[in-house]
């Protein structure tokens, strides 16, 4: 069984990702939900991640909030993407349950430390400010840390904030480069691989075929997305960005992967939050990071599925 600590700014495919996970005790055991600022502001993130967890019924995982800012550049959330709650048109009540005392930052230094090394996984589908604090805090976890697995960045594909930058990274691309320099194994579905994973009609309504609160729940964001898609880009299905990270978690044969060498653009205005992603290595079975090129979306639809289901 995999220890996760899952660091998120739900925000719609979190929300999602977050069903995915609450739904696999047999296979994680989410030692925290973290929250950071990133889709919208740190409150409601925060709040968010307890209402999915309210109708997902795993008051069982505490939730901490963490940064409202990035490391260095000015907040810049992405609210028109998933509306002014940040879960769209999903009906939005205040929890039973609230937030644990304590900073994520802090949570997650202390959850790692208190492990054996490798043991404890980290699972980031927001700006990476949370986990860059937690290894200025205490450098020891980079060592001590499991595989740490993103959805943050893109080559092939470009971005989908700016030409060149994908939205966590550039949301906090100071951050990004601290993780993703430190050594630390990292894990990385960027855009390359998750606009392979989309919500076309036929998967979207199996999703809603199913008679859960999660599952409706799912649908709901599902069809708010593909309006978006459609209404902005003229596309048929969005992409479901981060629960590639879950999926990857609990079915990894679903996923392609190649070394690389990966560094992130702190200092251009033009391309700032670029991932600069480099194949061409002289040993690859030293790289500690791992690209995602290619996803068997049916597969990670499939799984989506069996999660949601009773």
């Amino acid at each position: 069984m995999t220890k996760l600590i899952f660091d998120c700014d739900p925000g719609v495919d979190d929300a999602i990702a977050l069903f995915m996970a609450f739904a696999a005790p047999q296979d994680l055991e989410i030692l925290a939900i973290t929250t950071v600022a990133g889709n919208v502001s740190a409150d409601l993130t925060a709040r968010n991640a307890a209402v999915i967890r309210q109708i997902a019924d795993r008051e069982d995982v505490p939730i901490y909030a963490g940064a409202q800012v990035p490391l260095i550049r000015p907040p810049i959330d992405a609210g028109a993407f998933h509306g002014e709650s940040g879960l769209g048109p999903l009906p939005i009540f205040t929890p039973a349950k609230g937030l644990e005392p304590g900073h994520a930052a802090n949570v997650i230094v202390d959850l790692v430390m208190a492990h054996p090394p490798g043991e404890v996984t980290v699972a980031v589908t927001g700006p990476f400010t949370n986990l860059a604090l937690a290894m200025r805090l205490q450098p020891a976890i980079v060592e001590r840390l499991g595989p740490v697995v993103v959805m943050g960045g893109a080559r092939r594909e470009g971005g989908n904030i700016t030409a060149s930058a994908e939205y966590n990274i550039w949301a906090d691309p100071h951050a990004a480069e601290v993780v993703f320099s430190s050594g630390a194994q990292c894990v990385v579905m960027g855009l390359d691989v998750t606009h392979q994973v989309r919500s076309d009609p036929a998967r979207t309504a199996a999703i809603g075929a199913i008679k859960t609160p999660a599952a409706q729940a799912s649908l709901t964001l599902l069809e708010f997305s593909n309006a978006l898609e459609r209404d902005i880009v003229g596309g048929v299905g969005a992409p479901i960005h981060d629960p590639c990270v879950i999926a990857y978690l609990l079915q990894p044969d679903l996923f392609t992967l190649r070394p690389c060498e990966l560094r992130v653009e702190t200092a251009s205005p033009l391309t700032v939050g670029h991932t600069a992603v480099e194949f061409r290595l002289t040993n690859p079975a030293a790289a500690r990071i791992l690209w995602a090129t290619h996803a068997d979306a049916d597969g990670v639809f499939a799984l989506l599925g069996r999660l949601l289901a009773p």
